[in-house]
């Protein structure tokens, strides 16, 4: 089964191709970066106008680079939340008027659950029955949680962010380093050369119990960015360290959380694996400690290849051709839902 997936959650215009649910035959993603990078972050006028000019080329390139043409293609799937209203309807009504043109089923996909499913894509990877139950950190500019994953369409959430997600604290940091956007692989590479340990910034905690689900399992970022603030405005203590050693600690502070709750909810629920997925999931110093701490934990550690941790088609095109998102006279009905959570329609 041939699945010519669309992704158009956010600023990256995707499609791509992939056979079974697990083997990609073309995955083209264009990047929106340059036209947001003026304004320091995503403008969703931008992204949504840029999703209707690139979209068309964008899949057409897909199709022919999978070598199965359009009349090997047997579903189309599309992104219908969470994300942008207007980049997600761009996707959306690409992807249901491809299946009426090619008469062609039709399938809506939670982005977040896609997320989960991109570490499959890589063929090192073992089928997901064989690692369930697993706990998945999806880690993003606009996510950050812990979902239980009992089976493909089996998820529970067990902990995510009550204020910004990893990925906006990163950007929230490389803006006061004066470092340039997106802010996660600039820190990333100037705190290659800094000490982690030179600067104590806090690991945000939650008081209480929050949205239903233990306050141990939940992050909190946001003082973290007013703690590098106040610092750097202290010119007593900022001139003391080189940027890379602000960066490096700065960076630390991010992903010690990260990683202490990702192996705390695996060892909660009793799972044996953990998946990393998500934009953010590409740092370095993430993949390296999250690793360490599998390891000296007993856990499986599994993540997604580089080209399908940042927003792309492939892994919705993926996880339709394993048999999950919505299908039949539902997938047909169904609004764009930018609030959408996991394991919710």
């Amino acid at each position: 089964m041939n699945v010519l997936g669309i992704e158009t959650s956010c600023d990256e215009t995707a499609a791509a191709v992939v056979r079974d649910g697990r083997q990609v035959l073309a995955s083209v993603v264009f990047t929106q970066t340059e036209f947001h990078a003026p304004y320091g972050g995503v403008v969703p006028e931008v992204a949504s106008r840029n999703h209707l000019v690139y979209l068309p080329e964008i899949v057409e390139q897909a199709v022919s680079k999978s070598g199965v043409g359009w009349n090997g293609i047997d579903a189309i799937a599309a992104t219908y939340g969470p994300g942008l209203a207007s980049s997600l309807l761009i996707g959306l009504t690409t992807g249901r008027a491809l299946a009426l043109r090619l008469a062609k089923p039709f399938i809506a996909v939670n982005h977040l659950e896609a997320h989960l499913y991109a570490p499959f894509l890589s063929k090192s990877t073992p089928d997901p029955s064989g690692v369930c139950p697993f706990v998945g950190l999806v880690v993003s500019g606009g996510h950050t949680c812990l979902v239980m994953v009992e089976g493909l369409g089996k998820y529970r959430l067990l902990g995510t962010t009550v204020d910004d997600a990893a990925g906006e604290s990163f950007d929230k940091g490389a803006k006061l380093l004066g470092l340039g956007y997106p802010g996660g692989p600039e820190i990333d590479r100037l705190a290659g050369n800094g000490n982690a340990s030179a600067i104590t910034f806090p690991r945000g905690r939650v008081s209480a119990d929050t949205f239903g689900l233990s306050r141990d399992l939940c992050f909190s970022f946001s003082g973290l960015k007013t703690a590098l603030l106040y610092f750097l405005k202290d010119d007593s203590k900022a001139a003391g360290y080189s940027p890379a050693d602000i960066a490096a600690s700065y960076q630390q502070a991010i992903v010690d959380p990260l990683c202490k709750r990702l192996v705390a909810a695996a060892q909660r629920v009793g799972a044996g694996c953990v998946v990393l997925s998500g934009g953010v999931s590409i740092n370095r110093r993430l993949r390296e400690q999250a690793a360490k701490l599998g390891k000296l934990s007993g856990l499986r550690v599994l993540f997604a290849e580089p080209q399908y941790c940042l927003d792309n088609a492939a892994m919705v095109a993926g996880l339709a051709g394993a048999g999950q998102g919505i299908k039949g006279d539902e997938a047909w009905s169904v609004d764009v839902n930018p609030n959408l959570k996991i394991g919710f329609r």
